[in-house]
């Protein structure tokens, strides 16, 4: 019996960790061009997405399937950045999307104090 319990303790915690690893999104389709993985940073990324009606959706914070304002956007990467400086920020455009759209959110990014940005897409199927 004892050995029982040692084995669901030990699915208890495998799940309590991977169970926050596990995340929401919006349904957006990256476009498909020959790219490499990127470097594994410390620090969990950010990721901001444009969906193909040119609304914004971010991974951090409350709501995270709702669109959210490009203000409250700002204020909330702006925020982000004084309290974790360094933080990756990752675009993720859907292939429909206007690239004025995406253009439009990496420079309200920029002006949120985000030093760098990365772009999403899926990789080519061969």
């Amino acid at each position: 019996m004892v050995p029982y319990i040692d084995v669901m303790l030990v699915l208890l915690v495998i799940f309590m960790i991977t169970a926050p690893l596990l995340t929401q999104g919006v349904k957006v389709d990256l476009p498909e061009v020959p790219s490499r993985p990127l470097e594994q940073k410390d620090k969990e990324p950010v990721i901001v997405n444009v969906d193909a009606a040119g609304n914004f959706y971010i991974n951090y914070g409350d709501n995270q399937d709702k669109p959210i304002a490009a203000a409250d956007l700002a204020n909330r990467i702006n925020a982000l950045m004084k309290l974790q400086p360094g933080t990756p920020v990752y675009v993720g455009g859907d292939k429909a999307v206007p690239y004025g759209k995406v253009v439009e959110l990496m420079a309200l990014l920029q002006g949120a104090g985000v030093p760098s940005v990365g772009m999403m897409t899926e990789p080519l199927e061969q």
